[in-house]
This record gives structure tokens, C-alpha cells and sequence, in this order.
């Protein structure tokens, strides 16, 4: 099926898998069509489920004491997201996952992937290679974060991912990036009148 192709893809791109073993590894996948603000993780609820996303854009984020969102993470075509920590020690979740636009993701719940981690070895491997790629990620956002002004954290974001910041609201954008809206448009702005 068309929507399991960028799976498969996105799988070989990682670690060499026969025709056999990637069938036994997306057919522990089930496709979940989502609709723009449908929530997929909410707090207090186990996150049961690390998705993949085929199609569409969401968001993870936390609501502070003084209702401040701050943005944890996105994920466009090709990355997965889940409130990990829930995920992976089945507590219950701290985040929200919504969609920022009509998506199409594959879902797979903690205890397929335990099988499928038990069932073969490269299965493991895969879910390694993603673990450890996801948690440097994290480890250069928080040092970006901690040492770089506003506008540097922007501008090596928007080299990394124009993507994302094409598509996402310009508040989410902010809210990760640890600046206010107004603050994140003057960077904007100046870029382009820099252009011009």
C-alpha cells in the first residue's frame, strides 16, 4: 500500500531488511487518518502509541503553570512523534500531541514493538539508530538553547528545517524557538528587509 512506502523507505535507509522482514515490520503498523487539532497523546493518558508521519504536520508540546505552551517537538512527512517518556515507560503523558494540519500517520503500540524488537535483531537496531538520532537532536536543541541568542537558534533552525517553518504557525515556531511571537516576527522582518 501506497501510504506504507515511505515506511518502507525510510526503514532501508537505516538498516538492510529483507522483502520478508519488512513486511513482518509494517504489518505491526496501522494507518490512523487524522484531522487538523486532533489531539493523538494528552496528558494523564499512557501515550500508546510512536507514530510515523506519511502525510501532514504536528506538534508536541506542554502547557506551563501560567498556561504558557511550550513547543517539545515537530514532526512533518518522514519523522515519528509520541510523548516519549510516556511511550516507553507506559506512564502517563505529560504532552499534547495535535495535528497542525489534516495528516495521515502509521502507529505502531509499545508491545508490537517489544515483539518485534524480540522477534529479530535488526528490528532492535532500527529502533537504536532512531532512539539515539532522536536523543542528539535533543542534546543540540538544549545546547542551542543555552548558548546562542533569539536569532541564532532562528536562523539555524530555519537552514536546518525551512520546511517546518514554512508550515507551522508562526506562535508554535516561537514557543520552540523559547521566544515571543512579536519577538520571532522583528527576526523575520529583518531577514527579509536584509534581502530586499
Amino acid at each position: 500500500m501506497v501510504e506504507y512506502q515511505s515506511l518502507i523507505d525510510h526503514l532501508q535507509a537505516r538498516v538492510s531488511f529483507s522483502d520478508e522482514e519488512l513486511n513482518q515490520f509494517v504489518s505491526d503498523f496501522k494507518i490512523t487518518k487524522i484531522k487538523k487539532r486532533q489531539f493523538i497523546v494528552q496528558p494523564d493518558f499512557i501515550a500508546k502509541y510512536r507514530s510515523y508521519v506519511v502525510k501532514g504536520a504536528l506538534r508536541a508540546y506542554v502547557v506551563s503553570d501560567d498556561g504558557q505552551e511550550h513547543t517539545i517537538a515537530f514532526a512533518i512527512e518522514d519523522w515519528w512523534i509520541s510523548d516519549y517518556n510516556s511511550y516507553i515507560y507506559q506512564k502517563p503523558a505529560t504532552m499534547f500531541v495535535v495535528a497542525l494540519e489534516d495528516a495521515v500517520i502509521l502507529q505502531i503500540d509499545f508491545k508490537a514493538e517489544t515483539k518485534l524488537k524480540k522477534a529479530n535483531p535488526k528490528f532492535e537496531t532500527f529502533f537504536r539508530i532512531t532512539a539515539e538520532r532522536t536523543a542528539a537532536s535533543f542534546q543540540r536543541r538544549i545546547i542551542m538553547n543555552l548558548t546562542s541568542s533569539a536569532e541564532e537558534r532562528f536562523e539555524s533552525f530555519n537552514a536546518e528545517f525551512p520546511l517546518v517553518v514554512k508550515r507551522v504557525p508562526q506562535y508554535t515556531l516561537a514557543s520552540y524557538l523559547g521566544m515571543t511571537t512579536e519577538f520571532l516576527s522583528k527576526i523575520r522582518n529583518k531577514k527579509v528587509k536584509n534581502k530586499n
